[in-house]
């Protein structure tokens, strides 16, 4: 550790030597101690906290937005006239332009002010998700086009946010403050269904419910132009200095796909995003229609539909993502002293222990909805554990400067796979089931439910991934923080990897050079 006496200094990641690229970070060519530069405070604490509020209430606001649709899914279709597969779609282009950017956004915010870059996507969002409440009944595909172009300002924001607060805060208190941040998730969610429902009974018009989220994302766009910082990246590790960056992105891209760690827990992501995207867009829709099958209920024949499901899909999500969050978080901050691996294995269990309780809940819809219920409660728990931790683990595994486009490669990988695909895929599957008997009120009930059988598999898939994950987990970590602290870590075999070299800046002290392997 440096000493207490010692300021710490602002630390250089750089590619400038030309040395080959090695195993692990080949592209951090020095780590660079820039004493004469004027040193920069620290934000405050006050002010990190009020800037981690400001970012969760627009987390809030954009998964209230995406999840809006679904809470007033029957409605859309009845009023476009459209089969399962091509209501999916709907949800298909969001998260598909979501994920195309993704990389863009997250190579400018590792590079440029992340404030901004936020701002001006947050932007595009509010106008482009307002203009989609407004497509009359002939153009449905400009209501496409238009949820397509909400992705642009989701795409900025989720992957610039967690990088801002993990620069904000180190250990502890990032992990706490990562917990909060990312339980709006399930919360935004559940509220999304709540507030589509809601409106839509209130006003009669299913238009309203998507206009509700711009007008108060406008506030979210205030508060974050005047309470969001753009700290130095690395400054919770580095006291508020920061760590500058001269990588190129292919060097970028090559460092995180041979970062173990990176790449396994990003499969098991990719694995969640499928599991989670297909359930949040289908299940609403799925228990009406179960309900209908039973006699519970008539089907719907005209606007507004009946909206009780979305109300208590909506209240489920929501305290189950509190709870799971808050315990997934809990069990990693009191285990991981004594279990270095505990995050991917929270992970795993997670999503090993929710197939079974997916796969009971599909099969017990036809018989008793108020089990269906508890089953896709405590399923929904035990992905819930996954939201803070998978997060946490990307932010610890991976130095400041590469963050934002770890977070971008990451969501586009994990939405590509994941939850671009899996709403149409079951809408697909459905459709494809149906075509046996198309008129049969039973049969759309039943083709729905053998098609969402393919979550729980996928479920399995991604612990798997996990497992994997817990086997490189500490190493990864360790070698983050050395290179960020400014410590060497462990040595290699040197005839396998080329060296690295660490200069002392300070002009006024001797040239003192190390060369280390990594």
């Amino acid at each position: 550790m440096e000493p207490t006496d010692r300021p710490i200094p602002r630390w250089s990641v750089g590619s400038g030597s030309g040395l080959p690229y090695g195993s692990f970070m080949n592209s951090l060519s020095s780590l660079t101690p820039k004493a004469e530069e004027k040193e920069k405070p620290a934000i405050s604490q006050r002010s990190a906290y009020i800037a981690v509020a400001v970012l969760c209430y627009v987390n809030l606001l954009n998964y209230v937005e995406r999840y809006t649709i679904a809470g007033i899914l029957p409605n859309i279709q009845r009023f476009f006239n459209i089969r399962d597969s091509t209501a999916a779609l709907i949800q298909t282009v969001f998260i598909c332009s979501f994920l195309l950017l993704a990389p863009l956004f997250g190579y400018l915010g590792d590079r440029y002010n992340r404030k901004y870059i936020m701002i001006g996507g947050l932007s595009v969002w509010l106008v482009m998700a307002a203009a989609s409440s407004f497509v009359t009944q002939s153009y449905f595909w400009l209501l496409v086009l238009l949820r397509a172009m909400v992705g642009i300002g989701e795409a900025s924001y989720s992957t610039i946010a967690p990088t801002i607060i993990g620069d904000l805060f180190v250990g502890t208190q990032r992990s706490m403050m990562i917990c909060i941040f990312y339980l709006f998730i399930p919360v935004g969610s559940g509220l999304g269904y709540i507030t589509g429902a809601g409106i839509t009974a209130l006003t009669g018009n299913w238009q309203w419910a998507l206009r509700i989220t711009p007008i108060l994302g406008v506030v979210g766009l205030v508060l974050l132009f005047f309470l969001c910082p753009n700290p130095p990246r690395g400054a919770a590790e580095t006291q508020g200095e920061g760590v500058t960056g001269q990588s190129s992105y292919l060097e970028d891209v090559k460092y995180l796909l041979k970062n173990k760690s990176y790449v396994w827990s990003s499969l098991g992501v990719t694995a969640t995003a499928f599991l989670t995207g297909a359930l949040a867009f289908w299940v609403p829709t799925f228990l009406s229609r179960a309900q209908v099958s039973q006699g519970l209920r008539p089907a719907c024949v005209e606007e507004p539909c009946d909206s009780t499901d979305s109300y208590i899909f909506g209240a489920v999500t929501v305290v189950t993502g509190v709870l799971g969050g808050c315990l997934g978080s809990g069990l990693s901050r009191w285990l991981r002293v004594k279990v270095p691996n505990v995050d991917p294995l929270i992970c795993a269990v997670g999503l090993l222990g929710s197939a079974p309780c997916l796969f009971i809940s599909i099969f017990v819809a036809s018989e008793s909805i108020p089990a269906t219920y508890v089953f896709i409660f405590f399923g929904e728990i035990l992905i819930s554990l996954n939201w803070a931790v998978m997060a946490d683990i990307l932010l610890y595994v991976v130095i400041p400067t590469r963050r934002s486009t770890a977070e971008a490669l990451q969501i586009s990988v994990g939405h590509l796979l994941g939850d671009a695909g899996s709403p149409y895929l079951v809408g697909l599957i459905s459709d494809s089931i149906g075509k046996s008997n198309p008129a049969s009120l039973n049969w759309s009930f039943y083709s729905l439910k053998y098609s969402l059988l393919i979550c729980p598999f996928v479920g399995i898939v991604g612990g798997l991934f996990f497992l994997m994950t817990s086997r490189y987990i500490s190493e990864d970590r360790k070698a983050a923080e050395q290179l960020v602290e400014g410590y060497p870590p462990p040595q290699q075999d040197p005839a396998a990897e080329p060296p690295i070299e660490l200069s002392n800046g300070d002009k006024s002290n001797n040239e003192v050079n190390e060369s280390v392997n990594i």
